[in-house]
């Protein structure tokens, strides 16, 4: 009974104890909602307060804070690798074109040659006569002179015919023909005429307001045709004058075929049936002038400064200082090139018994002999 009663009083001090522990806490727990509501109340006080300095302070909103630098990292970096582009590959350059080589001469002429014009071979006689300028084209120095030179390259006579001896007047000799027994020589402003036989001095014609008399073409019936390229010597080469033109010399009178700036510095010339051919210095042209001195047929060369001219066979040869060739083709056809490399190739001649090209190389002072294939 003792034990009973003993225990039950310990219940009840504990039963005691517990409920003073739970009005204890019930009392910090009323303490701290108190303390909660103080703070509630000063923090709306102060949001309040700052509202509205934010509301006075809307038209000057300061810039926002900088975020801080991220720390600096304590890991290696990696490097970067850089892969570069591949050049662009270069388009490959054309092949260069290869130009046809130079003939090779059967002979070459040097002695006894000064700036040769034209070649012409004297078909009855058999041989080959070369106008020498000896000097300027249109230089009036007198001390022109034509040689003689044999079909195996032999000079037979360096001076046949020379300006200063005798009777004889000669400046600038440039294209040549034959008619009737007589050698006709163009000379600036004067068609000169020679013995064929002895060289001596038959006359002249004067062409008056030529310039620069370049070829001389014979026709059939023995009319002689003469050409004026229409320019003079100046600082920086050749200066078209103006005076274009093309003759026909027809029993002793002069005629003038056509006479224009239309003609292009007119030089080669090739008297045909129904006209002449007509070659151009100044341009790439070929043309034909028929009776009324009308350009007929005009064709195009590959290239220009076209000098001499001769018709073989169906074939038309043409010189031309700008393309360093002799082009073979024929009119309102095509032309291309029969020898290659001829640097100043001037008033070409034939040789209609061996077939062959005499070229006067202008600016070498040479005369070359090459075969026609």
């Amino acid at each position: 009974m003792a034990a009973n009663s003993a225990c039950r009083t310990a219940m009840r001090h504990g039963a005691i104890r517990q409920a003073k522990q739970r009005k204890g806490a019930s009392s910090e727990n009323l303490a701290s909602s108190a303390i909660a509501l103080n703070m509630l109340h000063h923090r709306s006080i102060l949001s309040l307060g700052l509202l509205a300095i934010g509301v006075g302070c809307a038209s000057s909103t300061p810039p926002p804070e900088l975020a801080a630098p991220p720390a600096p990292s304590s890991l290696p970096v990696a490097p970067i690798e850089v892969t570069k582009s591949p050049a662009p590959e270069k388009a490959a350059e054309p092949a260069p074109v290869e130009k046809p080589a130079a003939p090779t001469p059967v002979f070459r002429i040097t002695e006894g040659v000064a700036t040769p014009e034209s070649v012409l071979y004297d078909e009855l006689n058999d041989r080959y006569l070369v106008s020498n300028i000896n000097g300027k084209p249109d230089g009036v120095d007198n001390n022109g002179y034509i040689s003689e030179v044999s079909p195996d390259g032999k000079v037979v006579k360096a001076k046949f015919i020379e300006g200063g001896v005798g009777k004889v007047k000669l400046d600038a000799p440039k294209g040549s023909g034959i008619s009737g027994g007589v050698l006709y020589v163009s000379d600036i402003s004067v068609v000169r005429l020679f013995d064929l036989k002895t060289g001596l001095p038959k006359g002249e014609i004067l062409v008056p307001g030529a310039t620069f008399l370049n070829d001389i073409a014979v026709a059939k019936d023995g009319r002689v045709f003469v050409s004026d390229s229409g320019m003079k010597s100046g600082a920086s080469g050749f200066e078209p004058t103006g005076s274009d033109a093309v003759y026909v010399i027809e029993k002793g009178k002069l005629k003038t075929v056509a006479k224009n700036k239309d003609l292009s510095g007119p030089n080669g010339l090739l008297a045909v049936a129904n006209g002449v051919l007509v070659n151009t210095f100044g341009s790439d042209e070929v043309y034909r002038l028929d009776e009324k001195g009308a350009k007929q047929d005009v064709t195009k060369v590959p290239t220009g400064g076209l000098d001499g001219m001769a018709l073989i066979d169906d074939s038309l040869l043409v010189s031309s200082w700008k393309g360093s060739a002799i082009y073979r083709g024929s009119l309102a056809g095509k032309f291309e090139v029969a020898f290659a490399g001829l640097g100043g190739a001037a008033d070409f001649g034939f040789d209609s018994k061996r077939k062959r090209v005499l070229v006067p190389r202008f600016l070498d002072n040479a005369v070359e002999i090459y075969d026609l294939k």
